[in-house]
């Protein structure tokens, strides 16, 4: 097992062209397509669901059972509720994001057969108008409307125009890489988690490593709006590991540099066993890391347990400031985190017994630590048993 190196220039050069395609969750397509076509370049063979998740190879030793990491292609983003009398546009956001994010954003807003320019506007944008009323007001979605750049000052306007409720609307990401090595854009949450898988696999195949076990590359088209990676999934994958943002903030443990390794979300927390043999992976390897617990978060990978698939799973991250916002980070997590997860696809099964789904305890994985002297427990563990019994 060895940690290569990863081609940040071409880490930097695939998340740039992904950040400038549209893809808020339920207009996929055409990242979907980008991110096809860079396998085929890749050489790695794919499939892809009837909605366009994706499922890529990276072929092992051991067919079954297999792993797979995962990340996201689908962003935050609008949809159109209304036509307003005064030709803007009421909205709704697709996905969980503060509208105080949306005030200012120049967006994208895609008819059945056009596609227009605008802004986001607070409903009391001007100054010059509204005096302090522009502080005062409040800050929500019912506060907001969308300005197209087109002649429409009615319904009437918009429905010449061709604009219809339900229509997508796309917000700029405003990328910025910098000398610094900071990144900062929206949508960062998950073009750069999927911009490290793809770096991540480039540096599997062309430093031709033999893979204990098949590896599976998941791109899942819906994660922002709960579904994420309950369908792509199939049976023989025992463990899954998610590539998502981490939150650097007050109260939190997650960094803009090295690897973030969640160990627990409000979904609960993640499989011990796995978690740990990542946590074990860094240190063995001197990738720097920390660890994690996020309140107000799911990953692909709750909705694949909550879809019913018996795996383990785990969630590594790259901590970003003001997360569903403008977000930040520097590209040393992501370097960090494409090596972490090049070691994952190397090290072999993280219990021997998951090649069964159902089976006796012999090989069943124990927490360390868990073998505690019984006369340090309560008196009444295990109270009125005995050998004989």
């Amino acid at each position: 097992m060895h940690k290569p190196t990863i081609d940040m220039a071409y880490l930097k050069g695939v998340l740039s062209e992904l950040l400038c395609i549209p893809s808020p969750s339920g207009f996929t397509d055409q990242v979907v397509l980008f991110v096809s076509r860079e396998l085929e370049r890749l050489g790695i063979a794919y499939e892809l669901t009837r909605r366009g998740a994706i499922r890529a190879d990276l072929p092992g030793r051991q067919y079954s059972p297999d792993r797979a990491v995962v990340s996201h292609l689908d962003t935050l983003g609008a949809m159109v509720k209304n036509l307003k009398p005064n030709g803007r546009l009421e909205l709704v956001m697709i996905g969980h994001w503060s509208a105080r994010f949306a005030e200012g954003a120049r967006v994208t807003l895609f008819t059945d057969d056009s596609a227009y320019r605008g802004t986001i506007l607070p409903l009391k944008a001007s100054g010059h108008t509204f005096n302090r009323e522009i502080d005062t007001q409040p800050v929500g979605w019912d506060h907001v409307e969308l300005r197209i750049d087109a002649q429409a000052e009615s319904r009437a306007d918009l429905e010449k125009l061709g604009v219809n409720i339900g229509d997508y609307v796309a917000i700029d990401p405003q990328p910025e890489f910098l000398e610094t090595g900071y990144i900062v854009s929206r949508h960062l949450d998950n073009k750069a988690g999927a911009a490290v898988m793809l770096a991540a696999a480039k540096a599997v195949k062309e430093a031709e490593m033999e893979l204990p076990m098949d590896c599976h590359l998941l791109f899942t088209i819906s994660e922002e709006v709960g579904s994420g990676a309950s369908a792509v999934l199939h049976g023989d994958v025992a463990e899954l590991v998610s590539i998502d943002n981490g939150t650097t903030a007050p109260g939190q443990n997650s960094r803009e540099t090295g690897v973030t390794i969640a160990m627990k979300d409000q979904t609960g927390p993640f499989d011990y066993h796995l978690t740990h043999k990542l946590i074990g992976l860094a240190k063995d390897h001197r990738i720097p890391h920390q660890r994690d617990v996020f309140r107000y978060y799911r990953c692909d990978g709750a909705s694949a347990v909550e879809a019913g698939n018996d795996i383990r799973t785990a969630l590594l991250t790259f901590g970003i400031d003001a997360s569903h916002g403008y977000e930040r980070v520097h590209e040393s997590a992501l370097e960090n985190l494409a090596e972490l997860i090049t070691l994952y696809m190397q090290s072999p099964a993280t219990a021997k017994r998951d090649s069964t789904r159902l089976g006796g305890v012999e090989g069943f994985p124990e927490t360390q630590g868990a073998d505690i002297d019984p006369n340090l427990l309560p008196h009444a563990f295990g109270a009125g048993r005995s050998d004989d019994d």
